[in-house]
């Protein structure tokens, strides 16, 4: 008898087994991007005493910097869910703003997570080339026809 009872319980192992990796398998999966300091690393920058070097010492270097000059440092982390087939979404961002004056001192810090941020708007224009636009059988036979044997004697 207790053999009869084994087909039961090992199907019922199976199926439990099933429905658990289905459900793994449905469980989002969360990335960290980038790298930001945390608020007591940051309360040690005091604005006007610090310097480039000394907030290098303390956070490292930063992920970006300004794109004119170096007078402002940007430390950015995102955490992105990954859910099934679904398209990435960003669920937290946290970027850290330093700037600096003329003399590499700090002058500001500033914290933005991803609230502060807004969707911008890509330009789609092309921009137009004049000319002809030939098919691919064109221009294959274009190139055929075009062929110099004399740039190959003069190498």
């Amino acid at each position: 008898m207790a053999q009869g009872r084994s087909g039961p319980v090992r199907r019922g192992a199976v199926l439990a087994l099933a429905a658990a990796l289905t459900l793994a398998a449905c469980s989002p999966v969360y990335r960290s991007h980038g790298y930001a300091p945390v608020a007591e690393e940051l309360a040690a920058i005091q604005p006007g005493r610090d310097t480039k070097a000394t907030v290098q010492a303390r956070i490292g270097r930063p992920g970006a910097t300004g794109v004119v000059g170096d007078d402002a440092w940007y430390y950015v982390a995102s955490t992105v869910e990954h859910f099934a087939y679904r398209e990435p979404k960003v669920v937290d961002r946290r970027v850290v703003a330093i700037s600096f004056d003329d003399a590499g001192v700090v002058r500001d810090v500033r914290q933005y997570g991803i609230e502060d941020g807004r969707v911008i708007d890509l330009v789609t224009r092309t921009t137009p080339t004049y000319g002809k636009e030939l098919t691919v059988i064109q221009q294959l036979l274009g190139n055929l026809l075009n062929f110099d044997g004399r740039s190959l004697l003069q190498n």
